[in-house]
C-alpha cells in the first residue's frame, strides 16, 4: 500500500499539465467521482489496524495535493484568458441613458415663469408649521368648523405644531415680515391626512398668490387669473369664477378653465360642462390683514391657489394621481420631450 501512495505522489507531482485539456484529464483521473485515490481507500480495509490511521493520513494527503495543484493551473489559465482578452479602444462607448423631467416640476416651473412676468416672487417656508400661520392667523380658530374640512397630520408629541395643509402658511409669514406692497406666489408641498386612490393622496402640491396693496379690487383678481389661463393653457382659454367659501378670503370664488380637450364644447374628462375646476381664489378677509398687522381700512388684497397635480394631470391627460409619486421609469420616460 506505502508503495503505491508513493508511485501516486510521485504521479501528481510530475504530471504535465500544459492546456484545458491536460487540466481536465489531471481532474478525472485524481478528483473525478472513479479517480485512483478512491481505489486506496477501498483497500484500507485490508491493512492491519494499527496501520490504518498512518495511511488514511497519507491517501488525504495526496488528496489534498491533487487539488491544490488542479486549483493552481485552474487559476493561472483564467488569468491567461483574462488578459488575452482583446478590447478595440477605437469602439464608441456605451451612451449615458438621458433623465426626464417630472411633470410636477415641469408645470410647477412653467406656472412661476408665467407670474414671474408679471412682478410676481417666489417665497418658501416650512413644511412643519405651527397651528396659528396655518390656521387661526388665516380666520380659523379652534372651533372654527371649516378646519373639519381638512383632515390634519398633527405631530403627536406637541399638537401646536402640524405639516402644513396648505401653502398658505408661507402666505401669512410673508405679510407679517414683508414690507408693502407685496407680490408673491407660494409653490410647495401639503399634506392632508386622505385616503390614497386615483384621485386622492396624502400629500399633494399647490401654487398660491397673494397681491395686497392699496385699491386692489376683484376685478384685478379676475385679469390676473385670465392672463394665466391663456398663457397656460392657450389664446382661446376661458375661465369662470363660482361663488364658493373660504375662510382666509371673501368673497370667495372657485377658478374654473374651458376644457383644453373638447374646446368646451364637452366631453367625458369634463363630464360634458365644458369646464375644469383647477382652484380657489377670492379677495383677503379683513380679519387674515389685521392678524399680519396690516391696516384692511387702507390696504386690500386678493389671494388665489391652485393644485399643480391637478394641473398637470388636465395638462398630460394622467387619469391616476399615484402615477405622479411611484417613481415608475416607464410613465417618467414619457416626459423627455417636454424639457
Amino acid at each position: 500500500m506505502e508503495e503505491k501512495i508513493k508511485e501516486l505522489q510521485k504521479q501528481i507531482e510530475e504530471y504535465q499539465i500544459d492546456g484545458k485539456e491536460a487540466l481536465e484529464n489531471f481532474r478525472i483521473q485524481f478528483l473525478g467521482s472513479k479517480n485512483v485515490l478512491k481505489m486506496l481507500f477501498s483497500e484500507i480495509k485490508s491493512v492491519p489496524n494499527e496501520q490504518r490511521k498512518a495511511i488514511g493520513q497519507s491517501i488525504n494527503a495526496l488528496k489534498n495535493a491533487a487539488q491544490n495543484k488542479f486549483d493552481q493551473y485552474s487559476n493561472d489559465a483564467n488569468k491567461e484568458e483574462e488578459t488575452n482578452v482583446s478590447i478595440d479602444l477605437t469602439l464608441p462607448g456605451d451612451a449615458f441613458k438621458l433623465g426626464s423631467r417630472h411633470p410636477i416640476s415641469i408645470v410647477n416651473e412653467s406656472i412661476i415663469n408665467i407670474f414671474s412676468n408679471i412682478g410676481f416672487t417666489v417665497s418658501e417656508g416650512p413644511e412643519v408649521e405651527d397651528d396659528w400661520h396655518n390656521f387661526t392667523g388665516l380666520n380659523l380658530p379652534d372651533e372654527h368648523p371649516a378646519r373639519d374640512m381638512q383632515d390634519t397630520f398633527f405631530i403627536e408629541k406637541n399638537p401646536d405644531w402640524l405639516l402644513r395643509t396648505h401653502t398658505s402658511s408661507v402666505q401669512m409669514r410673508v405679510m407679517e415680515s414683508n414690507e408693502l406692497p407685496i407680490r408673491t406666489i407660494t409653490p410647495g408641498r401639503v399634506y392632508r391626512n386622505e385616503a390614497i386612490s386615483a384621485r386622492a393622496h396624502c400629500f399633494f402640491h399647490q401654487l398660491e398668490g397673494l397681491y395686497i396693496d392699496e385699491s386692489v379690487s376683484f376685478a384685478d383678481l379676475k385679469q390676473t387669473l385670465l392672463y394665466f389661463a391663456q398663457e397656460f393653457f392657450g389664446e382661446h382659454a376661458k375661465i369662470r369664477l363660482r361663488p364658493s367659501y373660504f375662510p382666509f378670503t371673501e368673497p370667495s370664488a372657485e377658478l374654473d378653465v374651458s376644457c383644453t380637450l373638447c374646446s368646451g364644447k364637452g366631453c367625458k374628462v369634463c363630464k360634458h360642462t365644458g369646464w375644469l375646476e383647477i382652484g380657489g381664489c377670492g379677495m383677503v378677509d379683513p380679519n387674515v390683514l389685521k392678524n399680519a398687522g396690516i391696516d384692511p381700512t387702507k390696504y386690500t388684497g386678493f389671494a388665489f391657489g391652485f393644485g399643480i397635480d391637478r394641473i398637470a394631470m388636465l395638462k398630460y391627460q394622467i387619469n391616476d394621481l399615484r402615477l405622479l409619486s411611484e417613481n415608475d421609469i416607464r410613465f417618467l420616460d414619457q416626459f423627455k420631450a417636454t424639457w
